[in-house]
Formats: C-alpha cells, structure tokens, sequence
C-alpha cells in the first residue's frame, strides 16, 4: 500500500470529505468529526437520516479519552474492557460532545475502537477521532470489499483504502447507558461474553 493512498486519505478526513475506510469488521464511510457539517455531508451520501446516530471511531483507548474526556469511572472501565474490539458502545455523554452523531440522544455517544490494519492505522493516528458509519444503502447489507459498497456511494467519496476482503459482519453494538445493559444488534462479537466480562469487570 503506498504512501500516496493515505496522504490521500488523510488530506481528505481532515476537509471533511467522505472517504471508504476499512474496519476490522466492513468498510466504512468516514470523515472527520469536528463539525457537524462534515457529518451532514457523510450522512446525505448515504442516504441516512440525521435523526440517527453513528459511532465516534478512534485508533485508540488513548485518543478516545482525549476527543470523550469525561468517560471517567464505569465507562473507562466498559471502554477498556471491551476496546479495541469489534464492538460499538453507547455510553453517557454527560457534556454532550458531538451531538451532531447522537441522533436524538444527545446525552449519549456511541464510540468504537477497532483492532486496524497498520494502513487504516496510520489514516487514523493523523486525523484523531472520525464519524463511521457502514458504507451501505440504509438498511442494506454491509460491504465486505469495496466491490460491495454501492456504486452511488462509492463514486461520491474522496479516497478510498482497500485492504481487500473483510470479515463482513457488522460490529456488535451495547448500549450501557442504563441500569442494565441492552443489545442493540447481535453483530461480529458475541453480546453475551461482552456482557458478562463488563460485569465482572465492574465488579472487581
């Protein structure tokens, strides 16, 4: 993978331009998330109404805690317990950062740190914390390869890294805002072992 392709990556996130990302589950739409703009425009490329909400990803726990720094106590705990991973939690947002990703929980943000390839890393350490959603038809199956990403999307983003095929099963997403935990989707890991290990984790 050359250099060329995530200085075009890079150049590209920090503008606000959408691009195709890949996770350690399907390829994602992301951008920069530091104006709501940039998340209206990622969001009017997929076609996604701005009533629902994506995920903040960051490279890692580090970077998270700097873009979120108020997820203190029994979500650093729930973060490092289950980050970096295939997984997506919803966790209080009790300075309401980012709003523009929340949907219309503007008290809550959903965060994701996924295991990268040392490409999608590198995309990611110069940019800091992006918005990602699937980069999909709403409601459409997640993209694998980037063969697989609609070519309406695919035509409209800025860049695009391919790591050839991926897993294909979206991230599992908790949401850990309540007194009990809930699951949101069953996806690339399980609900159940995540669960349990959070409560043991909290129990120490």
């Amino acid at each position: 993978m050359g250099t060329g392709v995530t200085d075009e990556m890079i150049e590209a996130i920090r503008a606000g331009r959408p691009v195709l990302f890949p996770t350690d589950t399907v390829y994602g739409l992301v951008t920069s998330a530091q104006r709501s703009e940039y998340t209206t425009r990622l969001y009017r490329l997929k076609g996604r109404e701005e009533a629902q909400p994506s995920a903040l990803l960051a490279a890692d726990l580090e970077t998270l805690f700097e873009c979120v720094p108020e997820l203190l106590g029994r979500a650093a705990v729930i973060a490092h317990t289950l980050l970096p991973g295939p997984y997506t939690l919803v966790l209080a947002n009790p300075a309401r950062r980012y709003p523009w990703l929340a949907g219309v929980r503007a008290e809550t943000i959903g965060v994701r740190v996924p295991q990268l390839s040392p490409e999608a890393r590198q995309v990611l350490d110069a940019v800091g914390c992006v918005v990602a959603t699937s980069a999909n038809e709403p409601g459409g199956p997640s993209p694998a390869s980037l063969d697989e990403v609609p070519q309406r999307i695919r035509s409209g983003v800025a860049a695009e890294l391919d790591l050839g095929r991926l897993p294909g099963t979206p991230s599992t997403v908790l949401d850990f805002t309540g007194a009990e935990p809930n699951v949101i989707r069953d996806g690339a890991a399980s609900a159940a072992e995540a669960i349990a290990r959070v409560r043991a984790a909290l129990a120490v």
